[in-house]
């Protein structure tokens, strides 16, 4: 698989960067840095520091992409994962440094010169993705599959009762590209509150292995974790972009999936960024409404996945 990695550099996000870089059968061709869960330079440096603490310093290119969403106020994510987005690890300045172009020229180019083989997991706030779409209309159907971390099924979020941090942060982009044609497969909110849980039982066999990248992962993981069982009375951490990252690189994650038709709230003053999703339960649209307009699906949503699974995937990355 060669594959991009579109993301806001914070806590789990690194440890989703981590199973990707462990996996013999995944090139990753470059990390792209969206605002979202800090401020981005800091996402830069928490990326550059996560390929180094893996041992692939320089092998990897990260670049800098939007550190503003399209229309509404940026926001971050410090109250989940400390200042520095590491816990408070102050971790210092990894030796490899950014590239000097921007995030979205550089997928786009990549894509396009390589039609049909790139695949791009997008765990941040989709502004990139988006940009991507408006600069090059044909970027949406030479990607050859685009994972996404976001929002919620029909659940609630964790932002407010409707989104999800990714979309709640930037649904205008996420609208644009639910609508660009890209073939989707999407795991939610909803489906890490089930799935995505590592539990304390396996995060002490974690940080008793006792290697470099073990450590590093306890490390970055202490404020999540705390979070997780303080404010989601969880009885460990949630995963949410490692969980996408095993569901895309070993298909026995899917335990099932359906496609929907997914559209995003973008002006609802009690549901911005929400997801709708299709149900097999509702009435056809026509039937339901003459003004509503049947749709095909858009997106293959993971309904259930192994937690296990994930567990052990997310534990051997760490070995």
């Amino acid at each position: 698989m060669r594959l991009i990695i579109d993301t806001d550099t914070a806590g789990d996000d690194a440890f989703s960067l981590l199973i990707a870089l462990s996996r013999p059968e995944v090139t990753l061709e470059m990390i792209t840095i969206c605002h979202g869960n800090i401020g981005i330079d800091q996402c830069v440096e928490n990326a550059l520091y996560t390929v180094e603490a893996a041992g692939q310093s320089g092998k990897v290119p990260v670049y800098r992409g939007s550190a503003l969403p399209l229309m509404v106020k940026p926001l971050d994510a410090v109250y989940v994962f400390g200042r520095d987005g590491m816990s408070d690890a102050n971790f210092p300045k990894a030796r490899q440094r950014a590239e000097p172009g921007h995030a979205v020229d550089a997928m786009v180019d990549l894509v396009m010169r390589n039609p049909g083989e790139i695949t791009i997991l997008a765990q941040a706030p989709l502004t990139n993705l988006a940009l991507a779409v408006a600069k090059q209309p044909g970027f949406a159907k030479a990607v050859k599959h685009l994972w996404i971390m976001g929002d919620t099924d029909n659940a609630i979020g964790n932002v407010t009762s409707a989104a999800e941090f990714n979309f709640y942060c930037d649904p205008e982009a996420a609208k644009m590209v639910f609508a660009a044609g890209f073939t989707i497969s999407m795991v939610t909110w909803t489906r890490t509150m089930e799935d995505g849980l590592i539990t304390d039982e396996e995060l002490g066999t974690i940080a008793k292995m006792g290697t470099p990248i073990g450590d590093f992962f306890t490390t970055v993981n202490r404020i999540p974790a705390d979070f997780a069982r303080t404010r989601q009375r969880k009885p460990g951490s949630l995963h949410p972009d490692a969980l996408t990252c095993a569901c895309m690189v070993d298909p026995a994650m899917i335990l099932e999936a359906v496609d929907c038709v997914v559209d995003i709230e973008t002006v609802g003053t009690l549901t911005r960024g929400y997801s709708a999703v299709s149900s097999p339960i509702l009435p056809d649209a026509e039937d339901a409404d003459p003004d509503l307009v049947a749709q095909a699906p858009n997106v293959r949503m993971i309904k259930r996945a192994d937690r296990a699974l994930f567990a052990r995937i997310m534990t051997d990355a760490l070995r």
